[in-house]
């Protein structure tokens, strides 16, 4: 008889295949390699890929980015946040009415819509854990109080639900250039002006840049995806946020404050959801009622391809990005290759499926499930 040892299940070296199959962002990059084949193949010469072809695609992911990030993280510490859309469009509309219709200054109409919906974000998070109940049924309660508001105070106020004149209102302030315009105009200009990608400068009789600058949405969400990232990855909440995903009874034994990280995650959501509404309204110069219809569920999809399992407890804010990378391309570029744009929804509904076939996989190999 044998007296071997045979090694302990947990320390078993892991095969390279292996460790490749159960990274979160596998799916994300799978997808986004797929995506950029077939638009470079079928829409190569449409002008997708020239400058403002990639500033257009670009600014679209971005709006995706942003809301997926708060998305994916709570996401990650096992919750859900159906109320995202309904938060964008009153976010939108409070800053409109603070700033327009109130006449508040505009730094303090932006800072007061902030106040109040990252306090809607904490009202959910707290509700969900004093109560037990699913955060898709609180969620799904705050989606219609959200909405109903948005239609309601601007009908009340201006009888109507669309309110304009923000830009003009917050023209000098110093809060909306954090949230509006662009950033590095003048080096855009001068490549332009000294040739080095002259297609800048080509059709526009003013002769200025087409693409000007770098959008601040694109740079909320290159700094959403950052910040996400760091605290995930390189923080003892980030290891928090995982194990309050994964078992949250087992994380309370080992002392990780598991209510406080939820309570958190849903007040960053709202966070997020407010910086693409305000980022919105700054870019439009108006605020509508029907701002961010069905971006909750855009958002949840975008972290679905991007390799987070609807069980929470495992995923990747750099997946969530690729995911919206992938919506962003997707939507412009069917109208680059000049494909019906409608057929984009049916897009998501089949890369949905197959992510979360893939992703059933994969949490089948970590845990050895058959």
């Amino acid at each position: 008889m044998s007296n071997a040892i045979q090694p302990d299940e947990r320390v078993r070296e892991m095969s390279k295949l292996r460790k490749a199959l159960i990274r979160p962002e596998l799916g994300g990059m799978v997808g986004t390699v797929a995506v950029f084949t077939f638009f470079i193949l079928f829409a190569g010469s449409s002008g997708m890929f020239n400058a403002q072809g990639v500033m257009n695609w670009s600014t679209v992911s971005a709006q995706f980015m942003i809301i997926a990030v708060g998305a994916c993280l709570l996401m990650i510490a096992g919750e859900f946040d159906l109320s995202v859309g309904s938060m964008i469009g009153f976010a939108g509309m409070m800053v409109a009415v603070f700033g327009v219709s109130l006449q508040w200054p505009m730094w303090l109409a932006i800072l007061a819509t902030f106040a109040i919906c990252i306090a809607f974000g904490a009202l959910n998070g707290y509700i969900v854990v004093r109560t037990g109940l699913p955060s898709f049924i609180v969620t799904l309660a705050t989606l219609f109080i959200l909405r109903g508001f948005t239609i309601f105070i601007p009908q009340t106020l201006e009888r109507k639900t669309i309110i304009g004149g923000i830009r003009e209102a917050g023209e000098g302030d110093w809060l909306t250039s954090v949230f509006g315009g662009t950033i590095f105009k003048g080096f855009f200009q001068w490549l332009g002006d000294a040739g080095v990608i002259d297609v800048f400068t080509r059709g526009n009789k003013a002769g200025q840049p087409v693409v000007d600058g770098i959008p601040m949405l694109l740079v909320w969400a290159i700094g959403l995806v950052i910040l996400g990232h760091i605290v995930l990855t390189r923080t003892r909440f980030g290891n928090w946020t995982y194990a309050s995903g994964g078992d949250a009874q087992a994380a309370r034994y080992a002392g990780v404050p598991v209510n406080r990280v939820k309570i958190l995650m849903f007040m960053f959501t709202a966070f997020c959801a407010t910086v693409f509404a305000v980022c919105q309204v700054m870019e439009f110069g108006s605020a509508g009622a029907d701002r961010g219809l069905l971006k909750e569920f855009e958002a949840i999809i975008a972290v679905v391809i991007g390799g987070a399992l609807l069980t929470g407890g495992y995923g990747s804010v750099i997946g969530a990005a690729l995911g919206a990378l992938i919506f962003g391309v997707v939507q412009q570029g069917l109208f680059f290759a000049g494909v019906e744009s409608s057929l984009f929804r049916v897009f998501l509904g089949f890369i949905l499926l197959l992510a979360v076939i893939l992703n059933t996989y994969i949490r089948r190999v970590i845990t050895g499930e058959r």
